[in-house]
């Protein structure tokens, strides 16, 4: 389990604790420990196989550590699984669209019934999203504009 994995389980999990609407304490110490972790030049699953007190990586306190040694041992973390099984999957998709964050994905979600990024380029252009409140027109040409950067991008590589 490379440190980027571990990062992206703890980033996945802030993100939807904030589509949950919990606690904004809980959810930045996740983001945090993502980035810290993202950044070490060291592997925690090393620091986890030699009985390293992961608690010595700054800002990661007892609850992190035990979260990154289950993640470390079994492959995934057991609260992340449960989370993510509280919302339709392709939700986290969402996310991968720039300029669309856990609130914003929540709304298209309930108010324009979007669960994934091709789901929401059909809402996009059927008109669901622009009739939503605070998005508009000009929103959602944005949005519709980022997807398809997004996808022309993943073509050329």
């Amino acid at each position: 389990m490379t440190n980027a994995e571990v990062a992206r389980i703890f980033s996945e999990l802030a993100d939807l604790l904030e589509m949950k609407g919990e606690n904004q304490f809980k959810v930045r110490a996740y983001r945090e420990a993502a980035r810290t972790i993202k950044q070490l030049p060291w592997e925690v699953e090393r620091m986890v196989g030699e009985g390293q007190k992961l608690e010595e990586i700054p800002g990661v306190g007892e609850a992190i550590a035990n979260k990154i040694t289950e993640i470390v041992n079994t492959g995934h973390l057991g609260i992340h699984d449960k989370a993510k099984a509280e919302f339709p999957e392709g939700i986290l998709e969402l996310l991968s669209v720039p300029g669309i964050g856990p609130r914003i994905a929540m709304r298209l979600h309930r108010e324009a019934g979007v669960t994934g990024v091709d789901e929401l380029e059909r809402a996009l252009r059927d008109g669901r999203v622009a009739k939503m409140p605070r998005m508009g027109e000009r929103g959602a040409q944005r949005m519709l504009s980022q997807i398809k950067s997004t996808k022309s991008g993943e073509k050329a590589c």
